[in-house]
């Protein structure tokens, strides 16, 4: 077990939930989490993992669902019933032991071994993501940097050697490469995540901006920086185009357009006499 995937503490100790508890964890980690878990709650694990990392920094050893739930960003309903689908009910008018739900999520996300990453571009973004310390903390160890650039080839990235793309299958095989992350221009991204197919790499992380067509069995997650700040955008607009017409009701003057040109206001009183 990875010794840095959860505080100290989060392995599974009875403490004082008592006899029946320690059987049932027992067996939970024999057996495993339960299959079935909506892909929704799924997606909101890792959210309820970082807000109890930092309720354990913070030496808080339990924790009520509404203050977990807010520390989260979501309802309280919500975060019982998908802890529910861990088996995790939490105590009456205790809540629930931190380090040990801690260990239960990280448990049922696969957390609680070291998962090797190989990195498909080391441009900026395959450097920054090399550079990022949270892999380790969270269980992930970056096996290998690849790229076709000779000239970044043999260069050191976050104490690691760049190799040339053509040995994918090779260090895939050699580290036993669980996740592969592309961080390659989109123009190559395709031909990376099919070699990476191939060599048995079934869970892939996509930053190249365009969709990857892979066969059944295979997980993509495309995280496209470029859609966000689109939607931002979206939001900010909304939100200035609303800002004059609330100017309109609380001063005199001339209003702005969007395209930058002054009109008169028009007041109740002058709309009145029209």
């Amino acid at each position: 077990m990875h010794s840095n995937a959860m505080p100290s503490g989060a392995s599974g100790q009875a403490g004082s939930y008592g006899r029946a508890e320690a059987n049932r964890r027992a067996e939970e980690e024999m057996n495993g989490p339960a299959d079935g878990i909506p892909e929704a709650t799924v997606a909101r694990l890792p959210i309820y993992l970082r807000a109890l990392y930092g309720l354990a920094e913070r030496g808080i050893s339990t924790v009520a669902s509404e203050e977990l739930a807010a520390a989260a960003g979501v309802n309280s309903a919500k975060l019982r019933k998908d802890l529910s689908h861990l088996g995790s009910y939490g105590i009456r008018g205790v809540g629930y032991d931190v380090d040990y739900l801690v260990y239960q999520v990280s448990r049922t996300l696969g957390l609680t071994q070291d998962w090797p990453v190989v990195i498909v571009g080391a441009g900026n973004l395959g450097r920054a993501l090399a550079n990022y310390g949270g892999f380790v903390s969270r269980g992930f160890t970056i096996a290998a940097m690849l790229d076709s650039d000779t000239a970044i080839v043999g260069s050191r990235i976050a104490r690691l050697t760049v190799r040339h793309v053509d040995e994918l299958e090779d260090v895939v095989a050699r580290h036993n490469v669980a996740i592969g992350v592309i961080a390659a221009p989109a123009g190559s991204a395709q031909a990376v995540c099919d070699r990476l197919v191939s060599a048995g790499v079934t869970s892939i992380l996509n930053f190249a901006p365009l969709v990857l067509s892979v066969p059944e069995g295979v997980d993509v997650r495309k995280v496209d920086l470029s859609i966000e700040l689109q939607i931002l955008a979206f939001h900010a607009q909304r939100r200035s185009a609303a800002r004059p017409a609330d100017a309109l009701g609380s001063s005199g003057g001339n209003a702005e357009t969007p395209g930058g040109r002054s009109t008169p206001r028009v007041t109740s009183e002058l709309a009145a006499k029209g």
